[in-house]
């Protein structure tokens, strides 16, 4: 019945009859004599051949190997073969896998539902960012019905028990020899029915609105981060919470700073003079106060320099970030006649007093050329 040689193991047993009970499965084949016989005979093989001892037997003698020896277990319905097969349906009666089929372990109620979540989008600066900002966002969501205040019954009425699933929220059915739990078709699983409905709201309880939220942004928040605020989605079902609002937290590109977690990136240009001398050159930081960074003497182009504590704050409140200021020289591409007076009398000293790194260069390059003759 399961399609398995006798070498089959028993993870390839258990996969074998899982396949099986699916597809013969009565809920899936409704009325089908033949997928009930089968789901049983499925079942009744996975007896024999997942016990090992049993296994063993019918390998060497076949069926007339289990003659005295095994007595076929006789499963009346679903709950029974699930109960004997908890183990690889992952739980008791209900059946795991198949949980959905007998309405789960909630006897099928499933009880009022909170409402839906929503989501939208803050975008901020990144000054904002650094030091926190409450921010108001327009909703439009499902509102609690004030003239029925969310019970979907016309005022002065009231719902009443589900005659069709007498309040349990589901019904049962045969099909064959098979008792099926499904949701109640007439209240859907609340267990209660409305005769009279609402007429501001249709017997829903709810009815479109819009609402502002504030919103507290905490300093330090980053780029893509989400914030939850609890309780501020859609109304729901009576005596069931409103669901929650997810904020996209997206940040405005900045015309100077780059953000690196909790550092701050900043380009500036320096003269040559600047860099071969060093000096001091002033940089805004994102509190809008300018400070100073200075610039040691022989500053290479792109080298970064650190000013501690300059950065953005930590949104766990573990101190600030950096501020990195990247130095890069600037080439003069206009000079007046005593700059390129002076720029030439340099030009001769560099030659006789050639830096490291330049001169390290030179001799790769001879080296190279040599070897390529």
């Amino acid at each position: 019945m399961l399609g398995l040689d006798k070498h089959a193991s028993a993870e390839d047993i258990k996969k074998a009859y899982r396949s099986l009970a699916v597809k013969y499965h009565p809920d899936r084949n409704p009325g089908d004599k033949e997928s009930e016989r089968k789901f049983k005979e499925a079942a009744e093989a996975y007896d024999v051949l997942g016990d090992p001892e049993k296994k063993q037997r019918y390998d060497q003698f076949g069926s007339a190997g289990l003659k005295g020896t095994y007595r076929p277990h006789q499963y009346e319905d679903v709950h029974d073969i699930f109960s004997a097969f908890s183990d690889i349906f992952g739980g008791g009666a209900g059946g795991g896998m198949f949980e959905d089929f007998f309405g789960g372990g909630r006897g099928g109620r499933r009880g009022p539902e909170r409402g839906a979540s929503l989501r939208c989008e803050i975008h901020l600066s990144l000054e904002e960012c650094a030091s926190g900002v409450q921010k108001t966002v327009t909703l439009r969501r499902q509102e609690s019905c004030d003239t029925c205040h969310g019970s979907g019954a016309k005022p002065g009425t009231g719902a009443r028990t589900c005659p069709t699933c007498g309040g349990a929220g589901a019904v049962q059915q045969m099909q064959g020899p098979f008792r099926i739990q499904t949701t109640c078709p007439r209240c859907h699983g609340a267990g209660k029915t409305i005769d009279s409905p609402c007429t501001s709201c249709g017997g829903t309880g709810h009815v479109a609105g819009r609402r502002e939220i504030s919103i507290n942004i905490p300093a330090g928040i980053e780029e893509r981060s989400q914030l939850r605020v609890a309780g501020e989605g859609d109304a729901g079902e009576p005596g069931a919470p409103r669901g929650d609002l997810y904020c996209l937290i997206l940040v405005k590109e900045h015309s100077f700073f780059e953000r690196h977690g909790d550092d701050l990136l900043i380009r500036v240009p320096i003269t040559f003079s600047q860099a071969a001398l060093g000096g001091e050159s002033d940089v805004p930081t994102i509190d809008g106060k300018p400070t100073s960074v200075k610039i040691p003497a022989g500053t290479q182009s792109g080298q970064i320099l650190r000013l501690r504590g300059q950065g953005m704050p930590s949104v766990h409140g573990h101190g600030r970030g950096h501020l990195l200021v990247q130095v890069y020289v600037e080439t003069p591409t206009r000079m007046t006649g005593e700059q390129t007076r002076l720029m030439r009398e340099l030009a001769k000293t560099e030659e006789k007093d050639m830096g490291p790194e330049r001169r390290s260069f030179l001799d790769k390059v001879e080296r190279y050329l040599r070897e390529r003759e």
